[in-house]
């Protein structure tokens, strides 16, 4: 489930590294094949542009989202990520003035078709946001559960289905004694466990995560690293981040985003061991060392 974000606070401080480095932390995890689960035909981009007002943001953008696998999103700052992945499930026509072109395609129907129910593709395709926010006045449970409400689906337990989420979410052993506690108590790193929680609650085939980590400590980050990689045999997951050690550890394939003083574009996409060791373009290769960016 898609709950509207506040607005992002700044970005997380990169590090020059080497190609070496990044190789030997994305070759030490497990590398899945393209299509290697049955959950649907995946997630499919198709020559997306996007606009806001008459500024193109974003050009010509077609990517592969391979079911059961995560897809980081890297690049500096205003080269499209963001906006990318907003129009993944619609979110980018929240805002005034914007326009997309092209398609996006779940399980094979363009989620932009005419008569497309835009709260059914939330809830198949949910999002994470670099801001923590849960509901403040709900309890750790009411947030949990509250996309059910808001989308009106019954579940037989919801008691089960609460304790499976928070656990999915890798917060369960945590706030199990506590449920009835305000969702705003909890510290930011489980905060931002509990949207996860959130948006696992109404089973989504995708995950949308925009900078999750990029306002949290070392130790938040690590747990929500460890979800990513729990979720990811059962869940599609796309992630945008700013941190290139991130990208290794956790994504199966990574997509470089440059503007170059025009509209965004991907420059390159491939496994991330590949893109980290052997990146095909040389503005690729100057990224990922923290040349520029």
């Amino acid at each position: 489930m898609t709950i509207e974000p506040g607005e992002s606070q700044g970005e997380e401080m990169e590090t020059t590294t080497s190609k070496g480095s990044l190789s030997d932390i994305s070759a030490a995890r497990l590398q899945k094949q393209p299509g290697n689960s049955a959950l649907g035909v995946g997630l499919e981009a198709r020559g997306v542009h996007a606009w806001f007002g008459e500024k193109h943001a974003l050009a010509n953008v077609s990517l592969d989202f391979w079911p059961g696998t995560v897809t980081a999103l890297i690049g500096p700052s205003g080269c499209g990520k963001s906006t990318f992945i907003r129009t993944l499930n619609r979110m980018h026509e929240f805002i005034p003035g914007a326009a997309m072109a092209g398609e996006v395609l779940l399980n094979g129907e363009d989620i932009y078709a005419p008569g497309v129910d835009v709260t059914k593709i939330r809830l198949k395709v949910g999002m994470v946001f670099q801001k923590p926010n849960p509901f403040p006045s709900m309890t750790i449970a009411e947030n949990v559960l509250a996309g059910l409400k808001l989308a009106q689906l019954k579940v037989d337990n919801k008691g089960e289905l609460l304790e499976e989420c928070l656990e999915r979410a890798g917060l369960w052993s945590e706030v199990k004694d506590r449920l009835n506690t305000h969702g705003g108590a909890l510290s930011g790193g489980q905060q931002q466990r509990l949207c996860i929680a959130r948006a696992l609650a109404v089973r989504p085939q995708v995950l949308l995560m925009d900078e999750p980590c990029s306002a949290l400590d070392p130790g938040s980050t690590l747990r929500i690293e460890e979800t990513i990689s729990q979720l990811s045999s059962s869940v599609t997951i796309v992630i945008v981040t700013h941190n290139m050690q991130q990208a290794a550890r956790v994504s199966d394939y990574t997509a470089f985003f440059l503007s170059d003083g025009g509209p965004g574009q991907m420059i390159e996409v491939g496994s991330t061991n590949e893109m980290f060791s052997r990146p095909k373009d040389k503005r690729t290769e100057n990224y990922v060392t923290g040349r520029f960016g």
